[in-house]
């Protein structure tokens, strides 16, 4: 019998593994309108707001389908800037943790490439900070590097962030970009490459720009594609459900 199993939640993905319920969610950048700010570029600064209202839904959905989180596994990317903290930094991605933390029984911080400095902010809530989380057969990875054989040979299946994915759909003369999904394989593993959470860009179109990963080094035209929709925002249980979009292939042929 299958003891463990993966749902796309909004920009989650939910691992209900045997007695546990655990949310990966990542790349959040938060901070990411003051480092632009800083290069002269001016933008309002509502993500936080939008990333409060977006986590709330989610929760509340959880709750609504009695879903309770054992851990919530922020899987890299929580704040924005690499050398330092910035004000913004230190207000919202505290306040950030304080949510998910009354909405779990742990919180872990898994270090991204953004997360040179993240420690001070890890020990002002007694969150964790780890290289990679392993639950059960499942490896939980930033992305940006491949880690070691010995930790690989763990698992069968990867989940990594990092890459931001997103496609570009065309209707007729217009172009929409989405998050998405994305599920292959890195070798013999299952891999499933999970949006952003940074609301304030839909991430890297997966079929016409240069990707980051270096799990996606190789050909990912088979890989599976779910596309999330705009969310709808009717309701405070309301959240987005991805659409299947079949594989890679298919989307560079249209």
């Amino acid at each position: 019998m299958k003891t463990q199993y993966f749902e796309k939640t909004d920009l989650g993905l939910l691992i209900k593994e045997k007695a546990e319920n655990i949310l990966v969610m990542a790349d959040f950048h938060i901070g990411y309108e003051e480092a632009l700010n800083k290069q002269g570029i001016f933008v309002p600064r509502m993500q936080f707001k939008d990333i409060i209202a977006r986590l709330n839904r989610i929760f509340n959905h959880l709750e609504k389908k009695r879903i309770k989180l054992s851990k919530i596994i922020v899987n890299g990317d929580i704040k924005h800037e690499f050398g330092k903290i910035s004000d913004q930094e230190w207000r919202e991605t505290l306040k950030t943790l304080d949510l998910m933390a009354s909405n779990c029984k742990e919180v872990v911080l898994i270090r991204g490439n953004h997360d040179k400095i993240i420690g001070p902010i890890a020990q002002k809530r007694s969150v964790s900070v780890a290289q990679h989380f392993i639950v059960g057969k499942t490896l939980i990875i930033h992305g940006n590097e491949i880690p070691e054989q010995q930790t690989l040979k763990k698992c069968s299946t990867i989940i990594i962030a990092h890459e931001h994915p997103a496609v570009s759909l065309r209707d007729s003369s217009r172009v929409e970009k989405y998050k998405c999904f994305l599920e292959g394989k890195y070798k013999a593993k299952n891999l499933i490459v999970i949006p952003s959470f940074c609301l304030l860009t839909e991430g890297t179109d997966i079929l016409t720009e240069k990707l980051l990963s270096p799990f996606l080094s190789g050909s990912i035209r088979d890989f599976k594609v779910y596309v999330l929709p705009e969310n709808p925002g009717a309701s405070e249980t309301e959240i987005s459900s991805p659409y299947y979009f079949g594989k890679v292939s298919g989307l560079l042929c249209r």
